[in-house]
């Protein structure tokens, strides 16, 4: 037992260890306080998450907010990958016998992954190589005697090592470059000096594959035909298109320093010190360590690299975008007719209760080719009555504005509100496992209807139950890092279910599993509890709740709302964990909590700083203050009507010169796509966004924001519109 107790004690001493040491290190990465980054290090561990930390240890974190926990999260991901790395580096040189103190010191004192790696380049196990060959035939020796360039006559040296396949002198003197060529090729101040070279002077270019120049699917990459540009100045979304051209097989890529030569040049002043024969042998092997292993690894190098970096700020616009869209207005709860347009196949209309919940369901038909539209006018006025509609969604796909014009006639003078809402993705989560849960009795059209209806109530609530791929807010979505985008994506939903608050006794299981310290299973024990028995009446009823332990419930509580609770806070985002502040608060003032929330005289009057204890900092008592001024109150803003220009109704009827509403759809680094009602997104450039230059078009506009555009450029060839913000 004290053996295994002292065993702990050390573990438990060197996971201290390293959380300072990682602490420093991002501390100085992110330029962050070593103490605020420690403590998130130490909340990491015990399991707190992300959210949790944000809103609940400002004193431990110093008010980090959630970009930054984040960012040390993220980079403790990282330095626990090198530090894994680093086990293997050693193993193997160990197990080489070539392990020496100054070695390993190094090692241990690296924390950069390029470094890491030109550390253990010699060492590495490779595929054999023609160096790997020469030194088999006995030759590494007359490598390392022309590397002293001190013998006048290498060919001389070179009779004694005839042996074996080695034929004649030129082939021993070329074993020995090919050593030589190795040697310089895994060099680090070698290859350092050539990522140097690169960083400044790199050229991405594009050249189209003649046999696809002329195809149609060659026609969306002409841009970049016959196309040049310094490495570090090509954009995100110039790269990835590249990119996607040279995977679909129209583009060839290349990354190049802008002088080959220049860079032989160098790598010749670096390992050439003698003008003797030995030395005009090195100086042959460097350029061709240069052509044939440098040039070609330190390219691969930053071909990766530029990618990964494209990758990084694709998925941060894209979940960017993504939390726009998710904290989108709500309408809330009201009574919604969803319809899905459509000519031909008709309109699926679905009547959904206040709680979201399926009422009826049909299909009309007011368009060509069949045309039953004053059947159509009557079965919708009837339902409208029928089922007390207070809101009409319609989904903003083909038919889109004729169902508009359609409906609008059909409930003229009718306190009916009506909204176009995007569809996006409303067809995946219709064919989807959790919509076959939720409906397994109805078809896809009627799931679908039933999302686009849904989506008016409650954004957040309809589209954490789609894949963010689906949605239709991405820039080269599924050309990035699949990994990275899913672990952003998840962090950004978590966010927002989180920013916004989730109601109890409504939430489906799929949302439920994005609140802090929940998951797929204890939002479904959360689920099938409020099944059995019935709706919840206060947080502490959570911990009733199957396998939802002490942990997870400290971390979910203050993010779930139970709207008339006997208990007002459990209406807030007030932590279960400081009720009993605000408890005192109120005796303080002579009330109940009730009045505090309801009286500002009375909250007024409350002095923060009497409450302030070893745990309990100014920052949790301002936000428990603010919250009791408007508890359960949500953070997005209100939903607005929005009327597309009657004179547009296809590409065909645009001119140039046009001024014409629209909606903001997608925002990329170059600019936002703006529809306009004809069916096809128009772009306003970055540089048609503001007169004045702007770093990001976020600085101008948001996801769903409605704006004014002009009509600058109708490209009906490949169906591009442009407009300008600039009116």
């Amino acid at each position: 037992m004290r053996i295994r107790a002292i065993f702990s004690v050390l573990i438990r001493n060197f996971a201290c260890m390293e959380t300072k040491l990682f602490a420093k290190i991002i501390a100085q990465n992110l330029q962050l306080e070593q103490a605020a980054v420690e403590n998130t290090l130490k909340l990491i561990e015990e399991g707190c998450t992300i959210p949790f930390i944000a809103r609940y240890r400002k004193e431990r974190t110093g008010g980090l907010d959630e970009v930054k926990i984040a960012a040390i999260a993220d980079q403790n991901d990282r330095l626990t990958e090198i530090g894994k790395r680093k086990e293997t580096v050693v193993k193997t040189i160990t197990e080489q016998g070539k392990m020496t103190p100054e070695l390993e010191k190094r090692i241990d004192q690296c924390w950069d992954a390029t470094e890491l790696e030109d550390i253990y380049l010699p060492y590495k196990p490779r595929r054999r190589t023609r160096a790997q060959i020469a030194r088999e035939q006995g030759l590494e020796p007359l490598a390392q005697l022309i590397m002293l360039q001190r013998e006048n006559d290498p060919e001389r040296a070179a009779r004694p090592f005839l042996v074996g396949d080695v034929s004649d002198v030129a082939a021993a003197l070329h074993g020995a470059q090919d050593i030589i060529a190795e040697t310089i090729s895994e060099d680090e101040r070698s290859r350092q000096q050539l990522r140097g070279t690169y960083r400044r002077t790199a050229i991405i270019s594009s050249k189209v594959v003649k046999a696809k120049a002329d195809t149609d699917e060659a026609a969306k990459y002409s841009d970049y035909f016959d196309w040049h540009e310094p490495l570090r100045r090509c954009s995100s979304h110039r790269l990835l298109a590249m990119r996607r051209g040279e995977a679909d097989g129209i583009l060839r890529l290349s990354i190049d320093p802008i002088d080959d030569d220049e860079c032989i040049d160098r790598l010749q002043r670096q390992w050439v010190r003698s003008n003797n024969a030995s030395g005009r042998l090195v100086g042959e092997a460097a350029e061709d360590a240069y052509k044939r292993l440098l040039k070609p690894s330190i390219e691969t190098e930053f071909n990766n690299l530029s990618k990964e970096q494209a990758d990084d700020e694709a998925i941060r616009v894209f979940a960017e975008n993504l939390r726009q869209l998710l904290l989108g207005a709500p309408l809330g709860q009201k009574r919604v007719m969803g319809i899905d347009p459509g000519f031909r196949t008709g309109c699926k209309v679905v009547c959904l209760d206040a709680q979201g919940n399926l009422l009826h369901h049909e299909a009309i038909f007011p368009h060509p080719p069949v045309n039953k539209r004053m059947q159509a006018t009557i079965h919708v006025q009837q339902m409208i009555e029928q089922y007390k509609t207070e809101a009409i969604a319609i989904g903003n796909g083909t038919a889109s504005r004729e169902t508009k014009a359609f409906i609008e006639d059909c409930v003229k003078g009718a306190s009916v509100q009506i909204f176009v809402v995007s569809e996006d993705g409303a067809s995946v989560y219709s064919a989807s496992k959790v919509a076959r849960d939720e409906f397994p009795d109805e078809d896809v059209t009627v799931r679908g209807a039933v999302s686009i209806g849904r989506r008016l109530m409650d954004p957040l609530a309809e589209l954490v139950k789609i894949d963010p791929k689906s949605i239709g807010v991405g820039q080269y979505q599924h050309d990035v890092d699949q990994t990275k985008l899913k672990h952003q994506l998840d962090q950004t939903v978590e966010s927002c279910v989180n920013q916004v608050g989730v109601n109890l006794n409504t939430a489906s299981s799929h949302l439920l599993q994005y609140v802090s310290g929940l998951g797929p299973a204890l939002a479904k024990n959360i689920v099938d509890y409020r099944r059995e028995h019935g709706a919840f009446t206060s947080r502490s009823q959570l911990k009733k709740v199957p396998r939802l332990g002490p942990a997870a419930y400290q971390q979910c509580a203050g993010f779930l709302r139970i709207a008339g609770a006997k208990n007002p806070l459990d209406n807030s985002a007030v932590h279960p964990e400081s009720y009993d502040i605000v408890e005192r608060m109120a005796k303080d003032q002579g009330c109940t909590v009730s009045d505090l929330i309801a009286q500002k005289d009375l909250r007024a009057r409350v002095d923060i700083k009497k409450y302030v204890t070893a745990e309990v900092g100014i920052p949790t008592l301002t936000d428990i203050m603010q919250e009791l001024e408007k508890p359960g109150r949500d953070p997005r803003e209100q939903l607005e009507e929005f009327e597309f220009d009657s004179r547009v109704q296809t590409v065909d009827d645009l001119e140039e010169g046009m001024i014409l509403p629209g909606i903001v759809t997608n925002i990329t680094n170059f600019g936002a796509f703006v529809d306009i009602g004809v069916h096809q997104d128009g772009l306003v450039h970055i540089s048609q966004m503001a007169n004045r230059r702007i770093a990001h078009p976020t600085d101008v506009v948001k996801l769903h924001q409605h704006i004014e555009v002009k009509v600058i450029e109708v490209d009906r060839r490949r169906n591009r519109i442009s407009l300008t913000m600039k009116i």
